[in-house]
């Protein structure tokens, strides 16, 4: 007989199989380096994933039900030892959101709510890691574009695709990213400066539709100076803390599960994010945190898994022990 757990997941992972899975072909073109074809019934889900979307978000704005409540959302500081920081960086504060997905629980005035609330965390940097969207960029890309052109970080807004940014149009997003000044950090690295000394901030593709090309990042990379990875499936940890470059990598991917138990963790584990669904973790030599994600997709309910933004406040190794700042960490999911 099945566990609870194991029916939840047999049963994520079954709608998952059918509703997302796809195989992937690459084009050789050069306008387009690498193309997605799905079956038949990947378009007919799809087609009516979307139409369930607009509904629903039709629904709620005639009932009403699409105002902000600062109280929904729960603002997670985190202290993390930076190996190698700069003292030029000591305190720098990063912030990262993840999963989006406007459109559905999480509406253009929700949104506009969350920005006030990350700029008024000071943030020198805030990073987000993919899903913008879920099933439909229209109408809601200029609600999107508007609201992230209000965040006012000290250095920059950088971000990285999932994999729904992908299935509905990643050329798309990128044009509302670029609208929005953000920074695509997809196979990319953006280097920051203070004084003479550096901070990388890297970021690959989504993993879940192949277009992570690790590969270009490494050789884009300065070899020295502390580096951050962006990766929207936290699952990549395996192999980007393989490298040893990487002190930290930042993903989303899971909502945490939209399900956490009490001193079990979430229940909630599907393709990528079976190990990492939500938390904080150590790979190896590297710190691997999945953000629980603003919005929802399929699901809009949450249970004990409010929607999150981290605010990361970075120090020294040395710091960090002098003042006993630093977080636990664990193997397993965040208990709430």
């Amino acid at each position: 007989m099945k566990s609870i757990s194991e029916g939840l997941s047999g049963f994520t992972e079954k709608v998952a199989r059918t509703a997302v899975e796809m195989p992937i072909q690459r084009s050789l073109t050069a306008s387009t380096p690498m193309a997605c074809s799905y079956p038949l019934s990947h378009h007919l889900s799809f087609a009516v994933q979307k139409k369930i979307q607009l509904a629903r978000a039709s629904l709620c704005k005639k009932l009403g039900d699409t105002g902000f409540n600062p109280d929904s959302f729960d603002i997670v500081p985190i202290t993390l030892a930076i190996p190698g920081l700069d003292p030029a960086f000591q305190g720098y504060r990063l912030v990262q959101i993840s999963d989006i997905h406007l459109g559905q629980w999480l509406t253009p005035e929700r949104l506009n709510g969350v920005v006030d609330l990350i700029n008024q965390q000071n943030p020198d940097l805030v990073v987000i890691t993919g899903d913008f969207i879920s099933y439909v960029l229209e109408p809601f890309a200029g609600d999107l574009a508007d609201s992230l052109k209000e965040l006012s970080p000290r250095d920059a807004t950088v971000a990285t695709l999932g994999n729904h940014d992908h299935w509905v149009g990643a050329k798309g997003v990128r044009d509302l990213m670029r609208r929005s000044d953000v920074i695509d950090l997809s196979n990319d690295v953006f280097t920051l400066t203070r004084e003479c000394a550096e901070l990388h901030i890297a970021g690959v593709d989504s993993i879940m539709v192949n277009q992570d090309r690790l590969d270009l990042v490494m050789k884009k990379l300065p070899p020295k100076g502390p580096a951050i990875l962006l990766a929207h499936e936290p699952d990549f940890a395996d192999i980007s803390a393989k490298t040893r470059r990487f002190c930290l990598q930042l993903s989303g991917h899971s909502h945490g599960g939209q399900l956490v138990i009490p001193r079990l963790g979430t229940p909630i584990r599907s393709y990528h994010f079976r190990k990492y669904p939500l938390g904080m973790y150590r790979i190896g030599d590297m710190v691997q945190y999945t953000n629980r994600g603003l919005g929802t997709n399929l699901f809009w309910t949450r249970i004990n898994c409010p929607p999150e933004i981290t605010v990361f406040n970075l120090v020294d190794e040395q710091s960090n022990k002098k003042w006993n700042m630093k977080r636990p960490i664990t193997n397993s999911a965040k208990v709430y």
